[in-house]
């Protein structure tokens, strides 16, 4: 069998950069594309109504599947496969829970590649996942 890279996905510019690096990178690994629907802090409160979280989340999980299928053709267009998956919470979160609960060897992840002072202010998933990951993580940057 052979090596498993996890990809985080949103569709972004580095998000892409992160997946045609992988592709390339690694042409015998098993790829697969992870979407996180975002849910800020406090997001689930603001429903009184638990049938009410239903639609925004499903709202979310369809515009994941659309991002994901634009991964999928990318991937084709590299003539690979990719596996898609979504999940639902906090991108740094749930990026190092799928790649460690399914036992992938590695995260890729993109990065705007912003300096030092705005990584402090600003805060970054890929800063995130690369700090907390008890597995490998490579940083692709635009």
């Amino acid at each position: 069998m052979g090596e498993r890279l996890l990809v985080a996905y949103d569709g972004s510019e580095p998000a892409k950069d992160a997946l045609e690096y992988a592709i390339e990178t690694f042409p015998e690994a098993e790829l697969t594309a992870l979407y996180v629907v975002p849910v800020p802090d406090g997001y689930w409160m603001a429903f009184r109504d638990p049938e009410d979280r239903v639609p925004a989340t499903e709202r979310g999980r369809d515009e994941g599947r659309d991002i994901l299928e634009e991964a999928v053709d990318l991937a084709a267009d590299h003539g690979r496969d990719l596996e898609t998956e979504i999940a639902t919470g906090k991108p740094d979160q749930e990026i190092i829970e799928s790649a460690t609960t399914d036992g992938y060897e590695t995260i890729v992840i993109g990065s705007h590649g912003r300096d030092r002072m705005s990584r402090v202010l600003l805060g970054s998933v890929a800063e995130k996942v690369v700090r907390r990951s008890p597995i490998p993580v490579i940083v692709a940057r635009d």
